[in-house]
Order: C-alpha cells, then sequence, then structure tokens
C-alpha cells in the first residue's frame, strides 16, 4: 500500500486553516459570536448586508470551512472505535493469548465480533450514555450482549464498554423483550427460535445469562475517553 504523505500533509493544513477561520468566528463563545452578529444584521438595509457580512468574515469560505469540518468529524466516531481496541489490547490480552481477528471499523465488517484470540471473543462500545429512554442504543447493546451468548464457542465472552452503569440498569431492567427486538428482524427471529415466548423481559434474559458473558469497564485503561461527551438520548 502506497502513502502519499504529500496529500496527508495538504489535508492536515486545511483542516488547520479551517479550524482557525471557525475558532476566529467563535471567538470566546458560539452564543456570544451569534448573538453579536444578531445585533449586527438587525435594521440593515438590503443594500448594506453584504458589507456588514463582509466586515465580519462572514463568506464562502467560512461556510466551506464548517462544512468540511463536519464532513471529517463524521468519521471520528470510526476513528475512535478503531483507536479505542487497539489501546485497549495492552490491556486485555493475557500472557500467550493470540489475536486471531479483528473487526476496526464501526458496524458490519462481516466478521462476527470485533475481537477474536485464542482465548476470547468480544465487542467494544465507545459510548458515553446519559441514562433514560435510550432505546436505539439498548437494542444494540443487547444484539451485542445475545450474539456473544449464543456464540458457538468455549473461549471467554466479553463486552467492554465505556462504563457499565447505564449498561446493567438496562440489563436488570423490566424493558419488554419484544421492543428490544422489534428493530432487528433477523436477531428476532433468532432469539424466537432459540427462546420463544420463555423471556418476556430483559431482565429475566439477563438472570439466566449474566454469567455467560463479561461486561468490563474500558475506562480504568482508557481514562482519556471519559471526556467524550455524553451521548442524549434519541
Amino acid at each position: 500500500m502506497t502513502i502519499n504523505l504529500s496529500a496527508n500533509v495538504d489535508l492536515v493544513q486545511s483542516l488547520e486553516a479551517q479550524i482557525e477561520r471557525i475558532g476566529a468566528f467563535i471567538g470566546n463563545g458560539l452564543g456570544i459570536s451569534v448573538a453579536a452578529v444578531e445585533r449586527a444584521v438587525e435594521g440593515v438595509h438590503s443594500d448594506d448586508i453584504a458589507k456588514v457580512l463582509q466586515d465580519r468574515s462572514i463568506d464562502s469560505g467560512l461556510l466551506t470551512a464548517a462544512a468540511e469540518i463536519k464532513r471529517v468529524s463524521a468519521q471520528i466516531d470510526v476513528t475512535i472505535h478503531v483507536l479505542g481496541i487497539l489501546r485497549a489490547l495492552p490491556h486485555i490480552l493475557e500472557n500467550g493469548e493470540r489475536i486471531e481477528r479483528v473487526s476496526l471499523g464501526a458496524g458490519n465488517t462481516g466478521r462476527a465480533f470485533d475481537l477474536e484470540t485464542n482465548l476470547r471473543i468480544a465487542e467494544f462500545k465507545f459510548i458515553q450514555w446519559r441514562g433514560g429512554p435510550e432505546s436505539i442504543r439498548q437494542n444494540g447493546i443487547f444484539k451485542d450482549f445475545f450474539d456473544l451468548a449464543t456464540a458457538e464457542t468455549s473461549k471467554r465472552r466479553c463486552l467492554y464498554l465505556l462504563g457499565t452503569h447505564h449498561a446493567l440498569k438496562f440489563f436488570r431492567g423490566r424493558r419488554a423483550m419484544g421492543s428490544v427486538l422489534s428493530k432487528n428482524l433477523a436477531t428476532r427471529e433468532r432469539f424466537m427460535r432459540l427462546h420463544g415466548e420463555r423471556y418476556a423481559t430483559v431482565d429475566q434474559y439477563y438472570a439466566d445469562h449474566e454469567q455467560v458473558v463479561e461486561i468490563i469497564d474500558l475506562l480504568p485503561w482508557l481514562p482519556e475517553l471519559a471526556a467524550l461527551p455524553i451521548e442524549s438520548p434519541e
């Protein structure tokens, strides 16, 4: 694989310039800057608005900078997923443990789990939860737990999270199983084939399987991720 260092340098320099422009616009705080712009444009005649914007450097370049930063930042979640797994490996691997397969990119990569070694299978979630009715994230974490619990393996099954409080509260709660499985047809069908109507709520399923899957907090090893913004409920 050939890495175009010149292109990478150009990208970094371009982002630096764009961040500098956005930073200048934000100033001491976005709210303060927006309020100042609001005062500046109120009452301005159509003949004068272009000059007011020009005086404040509000032009196509500033909007382009904001759009480019948003485009690049859309890849940050995947980047955190990749780097978080890699940085966690020295902490979680045991002596003699050998990595067999990894799936570093978030989402469906065609591999069953984020990590498989000769000793364990593992899934990773790099999300800071606020708590409350976060049904989409709860559905996702249940799927990971269920996939680990039902895997045909004698290896350790590990679910790594940023903090375990909200996840355990969900697993020990009485959310209806039908609601948790309602958005993922494949998982629902597999769950019903295995268990039928045996489990009405999440806590019932978790009580029977909490010894099968280890739920492990990554924050003691990756304290820098404690600074991630807390996800708001959808």
